[in-house]
C-alpha cells in the first residue's frame, strides 16, 4: 500500500457483447497471461451453455450467482499485546464483488470437467442456485466471522 496518496480508481470499459462493466471486470479476473480474447470466449461460451441448458437469461443468472457468492463479513488478523486475533469486519461493496468474482473463477478452474467453458457454466449455475464451492467459501467466511464475534471490539 502506498504511503503517499491513494491509488486512482480506473473506469472499466464495458464489454463488447453485453455492454456491462461487471462482465468486463469478470473477464479481467478470468484472464490468464493477458489473453483477454480467450477469457471473453470462455465467458461467452459459458453464457451460451447456461442459455441452452436453462432457457434463462445468462446475464440474470450471472448477477444472481455473484450476489449469492458476495461475502458480507470477513475476518482480518489484528495483533494486540502479543496475541493475534481474527477480528470480524464488514466487507466494502467493491471488495465483496471483487472477492466473489475471484472465488467464482478460481473454483471454476479447480472444478472437474472437460473445458473451462463447461466448468465456468457449471459453477455459475451452482452459485445461482446457492450450491457450489464458491458459495461454500462464503459460508465458511461468514461462519469464521460469527465464531470470532467476541473480538469485534478490537476493530480499528
Amino acid at each position: 500500500m502506498s504511503r503517499r496518496s491513494a491509488a486512482i480508481k480506473r473506469q472499466t470499459i464495458p464489454d463488447p457483447k453485453y455492454h456491462d462493466r461487471t462482465i468486463s471486470r469478470f473477464i479481467s479476473v478470468l484472464m490468464l497471461d493477458g489473453k483477454k480474447s480467450t477469457a471473453e470466449s470462455i465467458l461467452y461460451g459459458a453464457f451460451d451453455i447456461i442459455e441452452d441448458k436453462l432457457r434463462a437469461d445468462p446475464l440474470v443468472m450471472f448477477r444472481k450467482a455473484l450476489e449469492n457468492v458476495k461475502p458480507r463479513v470477513e475476518v482480518k488478523s489484528r495483533r494486540v499485546g502479543g496475541a493475534t486475533y481474527q477480528v470480524p469486519i464488514e466487507v466494502r461493496p467493491e471488495r465483496a464483488s471483487s472477492l466473489a468474482m475471484r472465488w467464482l473463477s478460481n473454483f471454476a478452474r479447480n472444478r472437474s470437467g472437460k473445458t473451462m467453458t463447461d466448468k465456468l457454466a457449471s459453477e455459475i449455475m451452482d452459485a445461482a442456485n446457492e450450491r457450489g464451492e464458491a458459495v461454500r467459501k462464503r459460508e465458511d467466511t461468514h461462519r469464521m466471522a460469527e465464531a470470532n464475534k467476541a473480538f469485534a471490539h478490537y476493530r480499528w
